[in-house]
């Protein structure tokens, strides 16, 4: 009677293994975000690219996370590691695009990507920055509620020049309504390094349009949240300060 029972047991057991077997990497990207590691989160990424589920979740998880690194490649001209990154991106997204998953994310994805290539060649930006927008306004028409559509639409105004129909004051006014979006759900903004990047974006933004202390305010406000995030801490509002004494 004892071989029939076991088998059930180990059925069982088989079954819950596989459905934890997969562990987010939300809070190791958050503290390598807070803590200034890009190569744990580089590691990290390579190793969810390496084992790649065929979840939609947990893939569009991964370009959220290639995202990022990308972007830091950017600002930090490590171009040819940006190129092969924003690769596997693309890869990724047209994968999830062609299940006609969130179709909203897809296209604000799309939007961050063209907007990546224009930070790699600036003589593409007229062609890749109406793709940006197209994208842009695509990902809100199918969800005005997607932060992260605000975020792409925002980085557009804000960089896109004047006389072209760019505007800062915009782009900022729609970096806040991103934020607005996050802070409905106020229990996904634990271990999101997206919402801390989103307040960098508008504390850095005003330091720009020489606002120094709405962005002093938010700059405070990111380190009550997060006193050891490095980059806010050592760097960027030291940095204002200095401004602001000058």
């Amino acid at each position: 009677m004892e071989r029939p029972r076991n088998k059930i047991i180990t059925l069982l057991f088989f079954l819950y293994g596989f459905t934890v077997s997969y562990a987010s990497p939300r809070s190791d990207i958050y503290r390598a975000y807070v803590g200034n590691r890009m190569d744990l989160w580089k590691d990290l990424i390579d190793r969810l690219e390496s084992e790649k589920s065929q979840n939609n979740e947990q893939l569009l998880e991964l370009v959220n996370y290639q995202y990022g690194y990308i972007g830091y490649c950017i600002g930090f001209k490590k171009r040819d590691e940006a190129k092969r990154y924003l690769e596997l991106a693309e890869k990724n997204i047209e994968i999830l695009g062609n299940r006609n998953y969130k179709p909203s994310d897809i296209h604000a994805y799309q939007s961050a990507f063209y907007g990546f290539k224009i930070g790699l060649n600036k003589l593409t930006a007229p062609v890749n920055g109406m793709k940006s927008m197209d994208h842009g306004k695509k990902a809100l028409e199918y969800d005005k509620e997607n932060y992260f559509a605000w975020i792409q639409y925002g980085n557009i105004q804000f960089y896109m020049p004047a006389a072209f129909g760019g505007s800062k004051k915009e782009g900022i006014e729609y970096f806040l309504k991103a934020r607005q979006m996050l802070e409905k759900n106020p229990a996904d903004l634990t271990d999101n390094w997206n919402f801390l990047s989103l307040l960098v974006i508008i504390g850095q933004s005003y330091t720009y349009i020489n606002d120094f202390e709405s962005a002093r305010s938010v700059y405070e406000e990111i380190l009550k949240l997060e006193p050891d995030f490095l980059y806010v801490k050592n760097e960027l509002y030291p940095e204002l300060l200095k401004k602001i004494a000058k």
